[in-house]
């Protein structure tokens, strides 16, 4: 009977220490470690490493041995996976072992340069920012996309995406070949077609209305006065393209020294529409753009009665009274700050 007690004991304790290896929680939660992210080419040496380093784990070695009998070693994923509150080893290890990423919610908005986006795109996927701004500067590469260096940001349409973390270059920019081909529906590039455009066209005026106002009640008319202007081969003369030729969006005032930047993006000097798109315009902007308001309008100024809107005017006599009056209402709005 001792003996048997004895053996009951030891394995008992055998027992505990099992389940204390496999079941025990064993994850250090907390908001800023909910995930945890391993690289590309990340071996189990590395994944132990990370997890040592990012000090994700408590007790290194339990989780070592339920790893090893598991066969982890030979079974582990790059990407990006959601940690628990009071996570087991069993249930990381299971995790790991099945590559069952959590997805990232990647939300494109108005970018300008593609400098930006591209570190935008690196903070938030593995994607190397240097490597996408090269190819979004890649002649050739691109060729295969159906744009140019200076188109290249007409391929990513805003909205909201889901990714894997561990997303490459290549497969971030097919990804996005894709949605823009799925956004391009024949609807839309009939109606583009009805105004004269290009699809890529339209993606470059919807840049500059976008850039024009915020107020979508404005937009159709907006883009109808630059239809209109280039019906008649008249200058743009779009502020925004001079300040993105300038790369100074900070400019409140637009004054005759920056009118005279020489670049192909200046619409006060060169006829038609700039080289390429000057933001990422959002959806209904471009939407905007393909239902264009007909009308007779050439011209339009920021509103000094209605702060956030435009005055139009179809003679440039009327054009002037009413930036006249604007640039009264600015200079006293100027000289309060």
């Amino acid at each position: 009977m001792a003996f048997a007690a004895v053996v009951g004991f030891f394995l008992l304790i055998i027992g505990y220490r099992f389940y204390h290896k496999v079941y025990a929680p064993n994850v250090s939660y907390a908001d800023d470690k909910e995930y945890l992210y391993v690289p590309t080419g990340t071996g189990y040496t590395g994944l132990v490493a990370l997890l040592k380093d990012k000090k994700i784990i408590k007790n290194v070695e339990a989780f070592q041995w339920v790893a090893m009998q598991m066969n982890l070693p030979s079974h582990v994923h790059a990407g990006r996976y959601k940690l628990e509150p009071r996570m087991n080893n069993y249930d990381l290890v299971k995790l790991l072992r099945s590559g069952k990423q959590a997805p990232v919610k990647l939300v494109i908005n108005k970018f300008r340069l593609k400098e930006d986006f591209a570190g935008y795109i690196g903070r938030k996927l593995e994607v190397d920012s240097a490597t996408l701004l090269i190819s979004l500067n890649d002649k050739s590469y691109l060729r295969s996309f159906g744009v140019t260096p200076e188109t290249s940001m007409e391929l990513f349409i805003p909205n909201t995406y889901e990714f894997f973390w561990n997303t490459s270059a290549a497969e971030f920019m097919e990804r996005m070949k894709e949605e823009k081909e799925r956004f391009w529906t024949e609807d839309r590039i009939r109606k583009a077609y009805a105004l004269s455009l290009t699809p890529a066209q339209a993606i470059t005026l919807a840049s500059i209305v976008e850039e024009e106002t915020n107020n979508n009640n404005e937009k159709r008319r907006i883009a109808g006065v630059y239809l209109n202007r280039i019906k008649r081969s008249m200058l743009l003369q779009a502020d925004p393209t001079v300040k993105f030729a300038l790369k100074d969006f900070a400019i409140k005032r637009v004054l005759n020294v920056h009118l005279a930047v020489s670049s192909p993006y200046n619409t006060y000097l060169h006829k038609g529409l700039p080289p390429g798109p000057i933001c990422t315009p959002s959806v209904k902007t471009i939407d905007a753009v393909l239902n264009a308001e007909p009308h007779d309008y050439l011209y339009f100024c920021a509103s000094a009665d209605m702060p956030g809107t435009h005055v139009f005017a179809k003679t440039y006599a009327d054009h002037l009274l009413n930036a006249r009056k604007y640039q009264k209402f600015l200079s006293r709005r100027l000289g309060q700050v």
